[in-house]
């Protein structure tokens, strides 16, 4: 439970119909074992007391009686557990018969929830037996329990928790247009259960899918789905015991024709932060009564979910490929949009042949392209000084040539060594005077070649290093238009790597200089090389940019805390970092995080391409002189 995770699952118990006493048995010893195994939230299919496909035996006293004396039963059994447990059984009120979930806890029933919307189509006739939910709740005595909250879109909130809300909905309520879950997740519901008997016919398991994922991402909520499986009858029909947990629109677990227990965690601090972050149900008055409270003891929740270790990155091949060709279209399109709007003669891009700026001319290329105007109109500027080593000057060289660019090199050296003259700076004095003097020398040669070419300077910095500062104030950090101001270090790699096998068997020379520069190490080049070789690797001096991104994501896009952070990014990455070198690199991230604000602040414009994004216009407004005492307390109790 600590850090918002909370641990569910999914259970299909085999079953024998209308065999209570062996059901309640076997639903008891489900719920144990949910228990041993940690799980807090235990969902269990539609009528699992009895099975679903009883038809008229519904009509019997006997088994009516015989339902009512197993959830006795199971009470009794687990007075004990602490697992929230919904588990299906007919209930009978007022003359009328419902289908119902029994939420219960250490022996005692939390609420009844009856189902609403009721099928009477094809195989499934439950209007011949059963009544839809009523609209009106009520207080009902049941297995010798009083004052039974008993009525629809009951919440079920935690309350040593207050992230936890629980609601519960059967089945066909999720296939209507009105949906129970809907309304529980505007009365604060963050885990909606699903007690289901759904048949398997071909392709129904990808319309459940989509059902569940895409109701879990509407509502914001985990969303825990449970069907019945073994023991059903198959006179016509099959149950193949289709589990599935969910999370803002993310498949965590699935399972099917396997029955037993499926787990997962549903992170409900994540959900409410971005419940939070989008008021998308903030108008919306809470009318529900009988809302039911329950505790549960704070532990740690071990993570068995996985958790991407490029959070930016999609990785399945097919997935990464239509996504790098839909970030290149955006940041294409927007460029496109620039150069009309200023009516640009050309785009002049700074080319060092590092990753950054290959990407930069790379998009520049396809924004020519859109614009049916020449290659030649994008003027690539090289501008070798003190740490240019040959490899990445050539490479520059080979891009643009390939490319059909406008080439143009102008050695700073000399300018350089003037410029130092003239303030008294050592030129064997390496500190950051040398290094910037450098950066702000070639950006004023962007602008001012673009003026002289009636273009515009375009960008190179990417997400991840100004999320750091990683950018020299009025240098690298100024442009024009930023092309790569959204698109995170981890993710430039792809992109540029998905050119380069673009590029394979069209444009040899192309592919061959992209591959190369996908081999580089990352540099800014700004102390001397030796030996010909780089000297100065930006991983080596603030950190490895996998965690940095690792770290951005889970800060920037949910509000995570240090704690949390560090927690899964030992889950996510620590077979490839240890303890120390996470905890060490994620206290930098910090620092440079709210230090250099002031940077963020004065951004050019650039397309926003993902979830992500530091624009001071709208993707993140926060005041350059923001302490982080709280965030540092924080990460020192970490260690």
């Amino acid at each position: 439970m600590k850090d918002g995770f909370i641990s569910v699952a999914c259970g299909t118990p085999k079953l024998r119909l209308a065999d209570c006493h062996y059901n309640a048995e076997q639903t008891f010893t489900m719920m144990r074992a949910a228990e041993k195994a940690g799980v807090k939230v235990l969902v269990l299919p539609e009528l699992g007391l009895t099975g679903y496909t009883c038809g008229d035996l519904f009509y019997q006293e006997t088994l009516l009686r015989g339902a009512e004396e197993a959830l006795a039963t199971v009470l009794e059994a687990t007075r004990n557990l602490e697992v929230v447990t919904a588990v299906g059984m007919p209930v009978r009120v007022n003359n009328k018969l419902y289908n119902c979930a029994a939420i219960i806890q250490k022996g005692k029933i939390l609420g009844l929830v009856p189902k609403t919307h009721l099928p009477n189509y094809g195989e499934f006739y439950e209007k011949r037996q059963f009544a839809p939910a009523p609209a009106e709740d009520d207080y009902i005595t049941f297995c010798g329990q009083e004052l039974v909250p008993f009525g629809a879109e009951q919440i079920f909130e935690c309350e040593n928790l207050t992230d936890l809300k629980l609601g519960f909905e059967i089945c066909e309520d999720l296939w209507a247009p009105d949906s129970s879950s809907v309304r529980m997740a505007q009365a604060g519901a963050t885990i909606i259960g699903n007690l289901s008997a759904s048949n398997d016919l071909i392709g129904k398991d990808a319309y459940r899918r989509q059902l569940v994922t895409m109701q879990s991402a509407k509502l914001l909520c985990g969303y825990v789905y449970s069907s019945a499986g073994e023991g059903e009858s198959t006179s016509d029909v099959v149950f193949g015991a289709h589990q599935m947990i969910a999370e803002n629109g993310a498949l965590l677990a699935e399972r099917r024709f396997d029955g037993g227990l499926l787990i997962s965690e549903i992170d409900v601090q994540k959900l409410a932060c971005e419940r939070r972050r989008i008021q998308v149900f903030n108008d919306v008055e809470n009318s529900r009564k009988n809302y039911a409270g329950f505790s549960l003891t704070v532990s740690p929740t071990k993570l068995t979910r996985y958790v991407a270790p490029m959070p930016f990155v999609p990785e399945g091949k097919e997935d990464r490929d239509a996504r790098c060709r839909e970030i290149l279209l955006i940041a294409s399109l927007g460029l496109k949009q620039r150069l009309e709007h200023t009516g640009a003669k050309t785009a002049v891009v700074g080319l060092s042949g590092g990753l950054d700026s290959t990407l930069a001319v790379l998009i520049t290329g396809l924004a020519m392209k859109m614009l049916d105007r020449p290659m030649t109109d994008i003027v690539a500027v090289t501008m070798p000084c003190f740490g240019t080593t040959d490899r990445t000057k050539n490479n520059a060289v080979i891009l643009a040539e390939q490319m059909g660019a406008t080439l143009r090199t102008v050695d700073i050296s000399a300018t350089v060594r003037s410029h130092f003259k003239d303030i008294g700076h050592d030129m064997a004095d390496h500190s950051v005077t040398f290094e910037n003097g450098q950066a702000r020398e070639r950006t004023q040669v962007l602008m001012d070649i673009a003026n002289a070419a009636g273009g515009i300077v375009i960008g190179t910095g990417d997400l991840s290093e100004l999320a750091l500062g990683w950018c020299t104030y009025n240098g690298d950090h100024m442009s024009m238009y930023g092309v790569n101001a959204s698109i995170p270090k981890t993710l430039v790699r792809h992109l540029v790597g998905y050119l380069a096998r673009d590029n394979a068997g069209k444009d040899e020379a192309l592919h061959d200089v992209l591959e190369d520069i996908l081999d580089t190490p990352v540099s800014p080049e700004l102390l001397p090389a030796v030996k010909g070789e780089i000297s100065q690797r930006t991983e080596d001096l603030v950190g490895p940019y996998e965690l940095h991104d690792f770290f951005l994501y889970y800060i920037l896009r949910w509000g995570f805390s240090p704690r949390k952070v560090y927690r899964l990014a030992l889950h996510a990455l620590g077979g490839q970092y240890s303890r120390d070198v996470i905890l060490k690199w994620l206290k930098t991230f910090y620092r440079r995080f709210f230090t250099q604000q002031f940077k963020r602040n004065c951004l050019p414009d650039g397309p926003k391409v993902g979830s992500v994004a530091l624009s001071p216009r709208g993707d993140w407004r926060m005041p350059s002189d923001a302490k982080w005492t709280l965030w540092q307390e924080e990460l020192e109790t970490l260690e």
